[in-house]
């Protein structure tokens, strides 16, 4: 399996997420909320953030099912959706749909864990 690589900005979000907390950052000059994490707020500009605990829902926004085998023995076919967060309208969420049927357009849905090692965790998505 390849792992995801934390960079500066990431880093303290994979080690959350790795305790299964479901987190994105608000500037903390003007609120905005923010995902994925940056050092910069978009809207302001501002540098000073902080890590929010938000609600794992949030509803399909698309999917693409991929049948292309990106590593030596990966399962084919996959699911990939995007989700609009629920608590964070302005926030894109990816991850694996791990379900047997095909997903929707506007499907409510909630965020699981899927635990890799002591140090990562993966957020896929399911039916709510």
């Amino acid at each position: 399996m390849i792992k995801p690589v934390p960079d500066r900005d990431s880093a303290e979000w994979w080690e959350r997420v790795a305790r299964h907390e479901f987190v994105i950052q608000s500037c903390e000059g003007c609120g905005t909320l923010r995902f994925p994490a940056r050092a910069y707020c978009p809207r302001c500009r501002g540098r000073d953030w902080s890590w929010r605990q938000v609600s794992p829902t949030g509803r399909i926004l698309s999917w693409i099912v991929n049948h292309q085998p990106f590593l030596p023995d990966a399962p084919t076919p996959y699911t990939v959706v995007m989700v609009r967060l629920a608590d964070a309208p302005g926030c894109v969420m990816v991850g694996n749909w791990r379900q047997s049927e095909e997903p929707v357009a506007d499907q409510p849905v909630r965020a699981f864990y899927t635990y890799v090692d002591e140090r990562l965790s993966l957020i896929n998505w399911g039916p709510l």
